[in-house]
């Protein structure tokens, strides 16, 4: 199984991508490719001799993936990450932007990933880290699970993979070799306030998803109480923010 857009707003994306192993004529597969945010930037490295295929379980994502990138070396697929349609040794790399920790079972999803991979074949999986360490992510998972109590294991989902040692046995387990897990610290500049919320209120991810899931009223107090926290990230009118990922590799 693969999530959609895994935390919410598009910044959340990091460009963790492509690979050093992408190169000309490489065939890549995207797992959670939600609307192809990794796969935009790994085709102009594979070129017209390469190919990406953008695999997420959403068919809703699917096509959304399709419209926007609408280039003849990317394939969409509507695909389970933990049983994938693939032959075996199929790819040269496999991506998972923020989508691992959606996973019902991560150790299988992994395993697929290896197994799709040709031998020397490299894979890597970006996470979100812990809530205090992205902060944009995780005031909105704090705010949220207060008027939703009873599913705050699932509005927290988005931080399951925050331990890079569980990261680190999972791909080993997996059957992984040469692994790595790195931490990557970005800092972002978003505009307004409006411009953070905005994909929040359109529904983009599994936080905003619950969100949407709330009584108007509720909604609009978990507005008031996200931007009055978010004001001490406040500067001359923009957000401030870092955000923490873990990016786990391993080879083939």
């Amino acid at each position: 199984m693969t999530a959609t857009l895994a935390a919410g707003p598009d910044f959340l994306y990091q460009r963790c991508w492509p690979l050093p192993e992408v190169a000309l004529g490489s065939r890549v597969l995207d797992i959670s490719t939600g609307t192809g945010e990794a796969a935009i930037m790994t085709l102009p490295i594979v070129g017209t001799s390469g190919f990406v295929i953008g695999a997420d379980i959403s068919p809703a994502m699917v096509e959304a993936a399709r419209d926007r990138l609408n280039d003849s070396s990317f394939w969409p697929v509507a695909a389970d990450g933990q049983a994938l349609p693939f032959r075996d040794g199929s790819f040269d790399a496999v991506t998972c932007q923020l989508g691992l920790q959606f996973f019902p079972n991560p150790a299988l999803g992994l395993k697929e990933f290896r197994r799709v991979l040709r031998p020397g074949g490299c894979a890597a999986a970006c996470v979100i880290s812990t809530p205090d360490r992205a902060p944009m992510a995780g005031i909105l998972a704090d705010t949220i699970s207060r008027f939703l109590p009873e599913q705050r294991n699932i509005v927290y989902l988005s931080f399951a993979l925050a331990d890079a040692k569980r990261l680190e046995e999972l791909l080993d387990s997996a059957g992984f070799g040469d692994i790595r897990v790195e931490r990557e610290i970005r800092e972002y500049v978003i505009e307004s306030f409006d411009d953070y919320w905005a994909p929040i209120e359109a529904g983009i991810g599994s936080l905003p998803q619950a969100y949407l899931a709330l009584s108007e009223p509720d909604r609009r107090s978990v507005r008031e109480e996200v931007r009055e926290r978010l004001l001490r990230f406040e500067s001359n009118g923009q957000l401030v923010m870092s955000i923490e990922m873990l990016i786990g590799k391993g080879r083939a």
